[in-house]
């Protein structure tokens, strides 16, 4: 009998479901939410509204798009948390109501955990290597920069992570400082690739063991473009693609000075990569030299499961499904859900 899992995606402001079919992919469909970009940032209340309007026509392509009937799902997956509050709880209420019309099971899954699973995901006639545990990630977006021992599906253990912004949130910071809009990482990347990455020089933080801060960069990233553009008003535009390049070089070096440090420490060389900021074409670039200089396996995921997608949420479901790891009608969203 074929297992089918609904996996539903509502932490933030896209909106995604997708269908995993026997552990193979078959959709995975996602609803931006543009209206965010004239705020600077993600406003709660509005992404919460969309996510109302979204969830159902999202649904119901990603059934569509998978062949299959509703009736044919063995169980239905949700993002519990952490995100914000008002867009989870669309996404637990939408999943408790089918979970309870389909009187099929209800899987909650921890949205940190749905990123390390998306290195597990597979395509229908697709060569794709899984990592071997243990291996290390790290796990970096907005809200996150987090070195991990992955021991199992369900068992992992955080060895450094941010002790105050998340590199994601530097990038976006940053990126507003000089204009750029929101999300500004993208932008950087984009902007990056054609700048001198050596130009300019910013702070790097000297944090003890695995730990990560991106405050005092954020500072001095600041003050250096406040102090340069007295003389020169034009200093952000007349320069736009060296400060990109070598902001982005900063904070890749950040990253990656501590995954070595890990990796020299715990003697793993199984290495990944997980979360939005994963996305960046220069960490990728940097760590897969990286990976060939000290003979690191390394595990990339797609561009298009870096970000927030349904598809990590019904792959982590489709393997709780098997460990009977259900969770029942009483079961609530929890913004500060910790890995």
């Amino acid at each position: 009998m074929d297992t089918i899992i609904l996996g539903i995606e509502s932490s933030c402001d896209d909106t995604s479901a997708a269908i995993i079919k026997n552990g193979i992919l078959l959709s995975n469909v996602t609803a931006n939410q543009d209206v965010h970009e004239k705020f600077g940032g993600v406003v709660p209340e509005l992404a919460s509204r969309a996510h109302q309007v979204n969830i159902i026509p999202v649904v119901d392509l990603a059934i569509k798009n998978a062949g299959i009937t509703s009736d044919e799902i063995s169980a239905i997956a949700f993002t519990r948390g952490p995100g914000l509050m008002g867009s989870l709880l669309v996404g637990t209420s939408f999943a408790k109501g089918f979970a309870l019309a389909k009187n099929i099971p209800l899987i909650e899954v921890n949205h940190l955990q749905g990123h390390l699973a998306a290195l597990f995901l597979k395509e229908e006639n697709e060569q794709h290597t899984d990592p071997k545990f243990p291996f290390l990630t790290l796990l970096v977006s907005g809200g996150n920069s987090q070195i991990i021992i992955v021991k199992d599906f369900f068992e992992q253990e955080i060895i450094g992570e941010t002790i105050d912004d998340a590199a994601g949130e530097a990038f976006d910071k940053c990126a507003k400082v000089m204009g750029l809009g929101y999300p500004g990482g993208p932008v950087v990347d984009k902007l990056a690739k054609e700048g001198n990455p050596e130009k300019y020089k910013f702070s790097k933080p000297k944090i003890d063991g695995l730990n990560y801060s991106f405050s005092g960069l954020k500072t001095s990233f600041l003050y250096f473009v406040r102090d340069n553009s007295i003389d020169n008003p034009d200093f952000v535009k007349d320069n736009i693609k060296d400060l990109c390049a070598s902001l982005q070089k900063t904070i890749i070096d950040i990253l990656l000075n501590k995954l070595i440090l890990a990796s020299k420490q715990t003697g793993i060389i199984e290495i990944a990569i997980a979360g939005g900021v994963s996305a960046n074409s220069g960490l990728r670039s940097s760590l897969t030299l990286e990976a060939e200089k000290r003979k690191w396996i390394l595990h990339i995921p797609k561009f298009k499961y870096t970000t927030d997608n349904a598809a990590m949420i019904a792959i982590t479901g489709y393997h709780k499904y098997f460990k009977k790891m259900f969770a029942d009608q009483s079961i609530t969203a929890e913004s500060s859900l910790k890995l």
